[in-house]
């Protein structure tokens, strides 16, 4: 057993034997050890990608870190980009190398949430598969399956992996550079005809009283959304860890089954989310003009939420009198 406090890479570790969360029966070691061990399978997956992280702090809630903190160290490589959300420059990390990534570990930074855009080209189309509750991740591999049958109609194919929380992620490597728009569209293509192929099983509702506990196809991750990297661990009962799964092991599996402390004998020296993933692709005309026509899901949401909010208002009010 090594001391609480050493060194890796020339980065100092510190209070290796602290509880890393609440629930994660995992201590900062584990996490740190894990991380270690899935370096040259993780790092790729973030390596020139603006990243944000989820840290924990012992007593304090998590938190999402995407300005990197004024004490970072100068070797650790960072671009400053506009966030529309925020208003001002934000000074991300890029983690490019298992220093950095051993860095972002001591900071107990749990969960790496890479963009899908890398040098201004969406690399990925992505499809989030939401079941409704965390005891749903069957649910989720059916709808799953709707997706997959939609992209063989299509003509294409991606791979799978859990999300380490209750759903699972479809990645489609893309070819060229697609407009980011177009991509967007093809997302929300596929995804109204995995619904189309068992409208009973899987949803594109993006407001969720609207889902009547259906699977939710989230059509949404585009340009600068951001996504759970595999291998990436996460801030969830266990520390489980988001895993690529053979599409054909995925009905045999659950989340749970994939932790900080398993998921390294699982891998031994493999790294099956490359070995999974498939060809780029090129998306087909007609997905890219079907989703076109169809309404992006957050505006759509945000539009109808203020006119939920005024009709309720408007009811309140006529209540009163």
């Amino acid at each position: 057993m090594k001391a609480a406090g050493e060194e890796r890479d020339g980065v100092p570790l510190t209070n290796l034997d602290q509880p890393l969360f609440e629930g994660a029966d995992a201590t900062k070691r584990d996490l740190v050890d894990y991380l270690d061990a899935v370096a040259d399978r993780i790092v790729p997956e973030l390596a020139d990608r603006p990243l944000s992280v989820v840290r924990v702090r012992l007593g304090q809630p998590q938190f999402m870190q995407k300005n990197v903190p004024k004490y970072t160290p100068p070797w650790v490589k960072t671009v400053s980009l506009w966030a529309e959300s925020s208003k001002r420059q934000v000074s991300y990390a890029l983690c490019d190398d298992r220093r950095t990534l051993l860095w972002f570990a001591n900071q107990r930074a749990v969960e790496y949430h890479p963009p899908l855009v890398r040098g201004g080209r969406q690399t990925y189309l992505v499809l989030d598969i939401d079941p409704p509750s965390a005891d749903a991740f069957t649910l989720g591999v059916r709808s799953a399956e709707l997706v997959r049958q939609a992209l063989a109609d299509a003509g294409m194919t991606g791979a799978v992996k859990t999300s380490g929380a209750k759903g699972v992620h479809i990645f489609v490597p893309l070819e060229g550079q697609p407009p980011i728009e177009d991509v967007a569209a093809a997302t929300r293509a596929l995804a109204a005809r995995a619904e189309r192929i068992d409208p009973a099983l899987a949803t594109t509702a993006y407001i969720k009283e609207d889902r009547q506990g259906k699977v939710f196809l989230d059509s949404t991750r585009a340009g600068g959304a951001t996504i759970v990297a595999a291998y990436s661990p996460r801030v969830r009962p266990g520390a489980t860890v988001s895993f690529p799964v053979a599409w054909s092991d995925l009905d045999r599996v659950s989340p749970a089954d994939f932790t900080i402390r398993t998921a390294v004998a699982l891998l031994g020296d493999r790294n099956p989310w490359a070995e999974a993933m498939p060809a780029e692709q090129t998306l087909p005309a007609d997905l890219i003009e079907e989703g076109h026509t169809i309404p992006v899901a957050r505006v759509v949401a945000m539009h109808e939420g203020k006119r939920r909010a005024r009709a309720r208002a408007a009811k309140d009010e006529a209540a009163e009198k």
